[in-house]
């Protein structure tokens, strides 16, 4: 086993810390953890700890009955991915941080391997794996920063009817093979592995961003700092993406569109914020009318009423 390094003159027991954070997949989070052993391997130490936040469907006495070694903090309130990310990250005591949903199954020496390429490069600060879905196919996780258009259109309408557009592409990096290790700007955030060094350096996840975005602006406040951020296609990790959000489809509208305007605010100002809040309630007032339409003209009426209920959950948000 290696000698024990000392960061900001604090010693750090483990190699890894391995953070989930779950709301209500208690199978999917067995199934987590279950694989872990064998993605991390046998040549590294590794600390477990899962932050619940008020599952409803007995994840944490599932957990703490079927794997003992792994250290569960219960919250009595959902506290958000940030907030519970937050609350791992302070107890850690790896010298390396791995956010991982649980979501995910990693594939055997997935964890290794991300672990290695880190320690291997040291003008990284983030790293994260290949992704792919639970059908076997690939996950696009490779991003360049977003631009103001990017912002405007990306996850609309907009793509949705125009998917051609080039900066769509641009964005998801599809000038760069995913088969390549690379640098690049952002990872989609199911599983990132983090030098503790950058968490002392940047602090941890900025909480006003509940959930969706909160990678974005850590990478970008990383990358800020001097850090880049990698893509291991080596390490496999297999994301059954959505399981917690896709609970509450209207909350992840909203979460999903709150996030992107305080993005905005936080990095292009105010005046696109409000302009992009503006903008996407309208791109719900076209999807509640096109789904409105459709229930006229009799088209799966039950489908139309419940995305009708949850467009307009988010016009009465208000986004804010």
């Amino acid at each position: 086993m290696r000698e024990k390094y000392i960061v900001n003159e604090t010693w750090h027991p483990f190699d890894l810390s391995i953070l989930i954070i779950s709301w209500n997949v208690r199978e999917l989070l067995q199934r987590c953890l279950a694989a872990l052993p064998a993605a991390v391997g046998p040549g590294l130490t590794y600390e477990v700890i899962v932050v619940d936040n008020a599952s409803s469907d007995g994840t944490v006495e599932a957990i703490r009955a079927a794997f003992p070694q792994v250290q569960v903090i219960a919250n009595s309130e959902n506290r958000g991915f940030t907030g519970g990310n937050n609350q791992a990250l302070a107890a850690a005591r790896g010298d390396f941080l791995f956010l991982l949903n649980p979501d995910t199954e990693p594939r055997p020496g997935s964890i290794a391997a991300l672990h290695y390429y880190l320690a291997a490069h040291p003008a990284l600060g983030i790293v994260g794996p290949r992704l792919w879905y639970g059908d076997g196919s690939l996950q696009s996780s490779r991003r360049r920063f977003p631009t103001l258009l990017t912002l405007f259109t990306e996850s609309t309408v907009v793509q949705e009817y125009l998917p051609w557009l080039p900066h769509f592409a641009r964005y998801r990096l599809a000038d760069r093979s995913p088969d390549e290790a690379q640098t690049v700007d952002w990872l989609v955030g199911a599983a990132l592995l983090v030098r503790r060094q950058v968490y002392a350096q940047i602090g941890g996840l900025d909480e006003g961003f509940f959930m969706y975005s909160e990678e974005l602006d850590w990478c970008r406040r990383a990358a800020a700092a001097g850090w880049q951020v990698g893509y291991e296609p080596a390490a496999e990790i297999v994301h059954y993406e959505g399981k917690s959000s896709e609970q509450a489809v209207a909350a992840r509208h909203i979460r999903f569109c709150r996030s992107r305007v305080r993005y905005t605010r936080k990095y292009h100002g105010a005046f696109w914020a409000a302009a992009l809040r503006l903008w996407l309630l309208l791109t719900f007032v076209f999807q509640w009318l096109r789904e409105g339409l459709k229930w006229l003209l009799g088209h799966k009426r039950p489908l139309r009423a419940e995305r009708m209920r949850a467009y307009g959950q988010v016009l009465r948000s208000g986004l804010r």
